[in-house]
C-alpha cells in the first residue's frame, strides 16, 4: 500500500461540526464568551463525572497550571524535576523563579527515578515536580512518603493523563496539585486549555482566585493572580469532544495493540506500564538500540511522507538556559526515542505501512 496523504505523529480529533454547532448556538443566546460562562460549568461537571475527581479547574492552557501551582507553592526555591518530559516543564519552573534540580529517570518506566530524590534533596527545596511520562504514572507512593518527611509539596505534571487511572482512581488525585493539558493533540481536547486538580480545599480557593486575577469580588481582591480562564468558545469544543471519548480511546488502543502485535522488539523496545495502571494509550514510543538506527528509521519514514517525533528530545538538562547535571539515562533514552503515529482515525493498512517500514532496519 502506497500513501495517498501524510502521515503525522498526531492528528486533532474534529467532532462532527453540526454537534460543534448546536453549542456556538447556546454561547450566542447567552451571549457569554468567557468568565466561566454556562458552558464551562458544564463541562467542569461532567469531567468531574467522568474522571471521578472532587475538584477541577479547567484553565486556556496546559502550561499555565505548572505556572500557578509553582507560585503558589515554589517559593523561589529548588524544584525536584525529571529531565524526561516537554519543555514546559521545566520552563514553568524557570518562569516563575524557581530553579530545576534534575534527578535521572527509571530506564523502563521512564519516570522520575524515586530512588535518587532523597539524594538531591537540600534546605532550599520545596517541591517536587514529576511527570507521568506517556501517562505512564511515576512511583506515586514513595514520593509521597519522601515529600511527607522532608515536609515538601508534590506537582504532577499529569499533561498526558486524562483517562489515566492508578490503582482504582484518578491519577488526578494524586500529589498537592496535578495538573492536565487539553491540547488539541491530546487524547481529550477544548482546541487550547488544561485543567488543575486539587484536594485540599483552602489551597483549591487560592488556586481558583489565581486564576482569575486574585478575585474575590468584582471590585475585591483576594491575592496576586494571572488569567488563566477558558472561553466558551474552548468549552464548547470540550463538550463537543467529550461526547466522543470513548471512540476515540477504543480506536487509539486499537492501533497501539496493532503496533504491538506487529513489531519486531529485538533491537527496539517500548515503555513499561507500571503495574496496576489503566492506561490511556497516549502515545508510541519506542526506543532504538541507537541514535544512528532512529535516524535511519526517521529518514525513511519522512522518505514515505510518514512524519513520527523525537518526543522528548532533548534531554531538559541539555537545553541551553539551564545548565544541567548530566543525567546518563535521560539523555540516552532521548537520543533513542521516538514516537509513532497515533490518532483514532489511523487505519490498520497505515499503521501496517510504517510496521512494515520499521521491521526491515531494526531486526
Amino acid at each position: 500500500m502506497s500513501l495517498s496523504h501524510p502521515i503525522y505523529v498526531t492528528k486533532s480529533f474534529f467532532p462532527p461540526l453540526k454537534e460543534y454547532n448546536h453549542y456556538l448556538e447556546r454561547i450566542w443566546k447567552n451571549e457569554w464568551l468567557t468568565n466561566r460562562g454556562e458552558l464551562t460549568l458544564e463541562l467542569e461537571k461532567k469531567l468531574k463525572e467522568k474522571l471521578a475527581v472532587d475538584t477541577i479547574l479547567i484553565t486556556n492552557n496546559g502550561t499555565i497550571p505548572l505556572q500557578i501551582a509553582l507560585k503558589i507553592l515554589g517559593n523561589y526555591g529548588e524544584i525536584i524535576t525529571t529531565p524526561f518530559s516537554y519543555i514546559a516543564t521545566t520552563s514553568a519552573i524557570i518562569w516563575e523563579n524557581c530553579t530545576p534540580v534534575f534527578v535521572d529517570i527509571d530506564p523502563d518506566y521512564l519516570t522520575i527515578d524515586e530512588l535518587k530524590i532523597e539524594a538531591a534533596i537540600t534546605d532550599k527545596t520545596t517541591a517536587i515536580l514529576a511527570t507521568h511520562v506517556f501517562g505512564n504514572p511515576c512511583h506515586v507512593e514513595r514520593i509521597e512518603e519522601i515529600a511527607k518527611k522532608h515536609n515538601l509539596y508534590v506537582i504532577y505534571d499529569a499533561a498526558h493523563c486524562f483517562g489515566v487511572n492508578y490503582k482504582g482512581q484518578s491519577i488526578f488525585n494524586y500529589g498537592t496539585v496535578s495538573t492536565c493539558s487539553f491540547h488539541a493533540t491530546k487524547i481529550f481536547h477544548t482546541g487550547e486549555g488544561g485543567a488543575i486538580f486539587c484536594k485540599d480545599q483552602k489551597l483549591y480557593e487560592k488556586i481558583f482566585y489565581s486564576h482569575n486575577f486574585g478575585h474575590s469580588g468584582p471590585e475585591d481582591f483576594h491575592g496576586l493572580g494571572i488569567n488563566a480562564k477558558i472561553s466558551e468558545l474552548q468549552s464548547a469544543m470540550g463538550l463537543t469532544v467529550l461526547n466522543h471519548f470513548d471512540s476515540i480511546f477504543e480506536n487509539r488502543k486499537r492501533v497501539v495493540d496493532f503496533y504491538t502485535k506487529n513489531l519486531k522488539f529485538e533491537r527496539i523496545s517500548k515503555i513499561k506500564i507500571r503495574e496496576n495502571t489503566e492506561w490511556n494509550y497516549s502515545y508510541y514510543p519506542v526506543i532504538f538500540e541507537s541514535e544512528e538506527m532512529l535516524l535511519t528509521v526517521l529518514k525513511t519514514l519522512n522518505d514515505n511522507k510518514i512524519y513520527p517525533r523525537r518526543y522528548f528530545y532533548p534531554s531538559l538538562n541539555k537545553v541551553n538556559y539551564v545548565h544541567g547535571a548530566n543525567m546518563p539515562i535521560s539523555e540516552s533514552v532521548a537520543s533513542r526515542v521516538l514516537c509513532l503515529p497515533l490518532y483514532k482515525d489511523l487505519t490498520d493498512e497505515e499503521v501496517l505501512v510504517i510496521v512494515n517500514l520499521i521491521n526491515p532496519l531494526t531486526c
